[in-house]
């Protein structure tokens, strides 16, 4: 009874947010059809049109980064081959449509990755409390890369790889 009381609260907060910074809104509701990385994939919608996404408010580790397999690996269990619903706030520099996934009629992809410790919350982008709070959960009970102590977040790894490469 709680898991769908607190399913049916996302829901209610998540249709609730708004960005300011946000094109026209509009819902998309397609099929799973490839897993780029925990935070990136394709849709297929009904119109037989293919669309990448990619999750709004946070960012999983990058590849060759530690945990990166395993939140792919999550993203696909979770969603690949099945019809999920985009809540799309808007397209990002490389024609991505920056969304919230629903999946399983009432899961939050962005939730579920947070709360199993495969993603940080992207508060650069994103005030999100709720996804916060779930974050600061995970890190407290050390799930998932929070296991690490010296996990890196994403954004700050690939400013290191860049510095790398000018070397």
């Amino acid at each position: 009874m709680y898991k769908y009381w607190f399913a049916f609260l996302l829901l209610i907060i998540i249709s609730l947010k708004t960005d300011s910074k946000s094109i026209k809104k509009e819902t998309i509701v397609g099929k799973v059809v490839a897993i780029t990385d925990g935070d990136t994939f394709k849709l297929l919608t009904k119109d037989s049109t293919l669309i990448k996404v990619r999750l709004a408010d946070i960012d999983c580790p990058e590849r060759k980064q530690p945990f990166s397999k395993r939140a792919k690996q999550f993203a696909s269990d979770a969603v690949f081959s099945k019809t999920v619903t985009l809540n799309v706030l808007k397209k990002d520099r490389y024609r991505r449509y920056i969304s919230h996934v629903i999946y399983d009629d009432s899961l939050s992809l962005s939730h579920e990755l947070i709360k199993n410790g495969l993603a940080w919350h992207y508060r650069k982008y994103s005030n999100d409390s709720l996804l916060q709070a779930l974050e600061d959960e995970a890190r407290t009970n050390k799930v998932g890369l929070w296991q690490d102590q010296n996990a890196i977040a994403p954004w700050v790894w690939r400013d290191l790889q860049k510095k790398k490469s000018k070397e």
